[in-house]
Order: structure tokens, then sequence, then C-alpha cells
């Protein structure tokens, strides 16, 4: 199996690979989570992430953004002191902000319903041959990036923004060579 250049060999990564990256996803808490956790990797690689994620989802609550968005200063101070995650302040204060900026489209339209507008509910198919190919952020995830930041999220540039794009599915990334390509296409 000729999986993507960037997938490596540790059993997480291929793991995370084979049965998470692309699939589309459209759980409104799921992809806040994904949002979220894609703003903690930024200056980290994503392997660290998923090394952490289970802690950031006993951390935060199960990534409920209804807890999060009560968060305090109590609870930004034990975060920091949880070795179990990234401990930024500047990343976690987001998370908080970004849960409360959640809820106000959730209630008025849906995250999902706001996030999958932008590919008109279908994810885009690339055809990518070499991971060079691949950019790190497209007008796309700048313009979704510019939105996402009138609602109030932080931490979601255009960078992050694609990389969330890729994630859950919104783009198909995978190389043509990848057998996941035509997988996630058929979903």
């Amino acid at each position: 199996m000729e999986r993507c250049g960037w997938c490596g060999q540790e059993k997480i990564y291929v793991s995370y690979h084979d049965y998470e990256w692309g699939v589309p996803e459209r759980n409104s808490r799921a992809l806040w989570e994904k949002l979220i956790l894609d703003g903690f990797q930024a200056g980290l690689s994503w392997l660290t992430i998923l090394k952490k994620r289970d802690a950031f989802r006993l951390a935060f609550d199960g990534f409920d953004p209804d807890k999060v968005a009560q968060y305090g200063p109590d609870k930004v101070t034990r975060l920091l002191g949880n070795a179990g995650i990234v401990r930024h302040r500047g990343k976690i204060e987001a998370a908080i902000t970004n849960a409360r900026a959640w809820q106000q489209i959730e209630a008025r339209e849906g995250f999902d319903q706001f996030l999958w507008r932008y590919v008109d509910g279908v994810p885009l198919q690339t055809k990518r041959r070499c991971d060079q190919d691949i950019p790190a952020k497209t007008p796309l995830s700048a313009q979704i990036s510019r939105d996402l930041g009138a609602e109030g999220f932080k931490f979601c540039g255009p960078t992050i923004v694609y990389a969330f794009m890729q994630a859950v599915g919104m783009v198909n990334d995978h190389l043509l060579s990848c057998p996941r390509h035509a997988e996630v296409q058929r979903l």
C-alpha cells in the first residue's frame, strides 16, 4: 500500500491516515474538536497532537463545547498545569473563546452546516500526484478563516483551516497513488 508521503510508519499515524484523515465528518461537535486540535498543532507536528489526543479529550471534557464555554480562569490554570496536553495559554484560551463562538453558530444554523456550505455539502476531489502538489492553504481556506474570525474564532488561520478541511474530508487530498483516495472519494 503506497500511502500519502506524510503518513510515515508510526502505528498511530498509519491508523489515522487509513481510517480518519479525509473521511467526511458531519457531526458539529466532532468538527469543533478537530478544529481545536488543529489549532493546538500550530508550530508542532500532527503526530504530537495525535499522541496527546486522549489526554486532550480528558482535559477538555470530551471536547463538549458547551462545557468548555463555561471554563474560567481556574480551569485555565489547571489546564496550564496538565503535562498531558500542549500547555499554551493562548491556545487554551482560544479553545474557550472558540467554544463560545461555536455555540452561537450552532444555535443559528449548525456548525456542520456553516462549514459544509463552503463546498456545497460535497467534498472537493483533488488529483494530487505528490506531496509537493498539496498547498499549505488555499483561497477557500483563507475565506473560511476570515469568516471564522468574524464569528469570534481564534487560532484558525488559513493554514490551520486547510489542514482541518483535509482532515474532516471537506477536501480529499489523498494522493492519487494512495488507495485511500478512491475509498474516500466513494464516501
